[in-house]
């Protein structure tokens, strides 16, 4: 009968890990806390690491509000979903007004209310369309359930 013997490179296991962990924070994928230099000083700010769905690319600077530049509201009853992002992202309307999202992507979408607001569309498939009339004012924030971080707003006024 053999023997085998078995041994174990534990030191170039731990070597291995460490050199992973600072190509990780290297490219922003963990960070670390700061610490200020003097009691009071704001420190930089922390990275933070986006993550994309698998097969999809994130729009520069990290959100779709970010990347168009729309952060003021819009007049439109008119919303595109493209380029993984409702647009315009802020949209103001008078009570009464019907608003129309259409789906301008090749992926699949939805623009639900949250939380638990009073709208909910099916699947949207590219160049289909979802209608809702808003008759009350105020602020509703939606979202695609699908990839939750779209996110928009429709501001209703009197």
């Amino acid at each position: 009968m053999r023997q085998f013997t078995t041994s174990l490179a534990l030191p170039a296991v731990a070597a291995g890990i460490a050199t992973l962990a600072g190509a990780a924070i290297a490219v922003g994928i963990i960070t670390s806390p700061t610490t200020a230099a003097e009691p009071g000083a704001a420190g930089p700010a922390p990275v933070v690491a986006e993550q994309a769905m698998p097969g999809m690319s994130m729009p520069a600077g990290g959100s779709p509000t970010a990347a168009s530049g729309q952060d003021a509201p819009v007049a439109t009853n008119a919303v595109a979903i493209q380029n993984f992002a409702f647009s315009p992202a802020i949209v103001t309307v008078k009570a009464g007004t019907t608003i129309t999202w259409t789906n301008r992507d090749q992926d699949s979408h939805t623009v639900t209310a949250m939380p638990g607001g009073p709208f909910h569309s099916p699947t949207l498939n590219t160049g289909q369309p979802y209608q809702y009339t808003f008759t009350t004012p105020g602020r509703f924030d939606y979202l695609c359930t699908i990839h939750p971080f779209m996110t928009a707003t429709v501001v209703v006024t009197p």
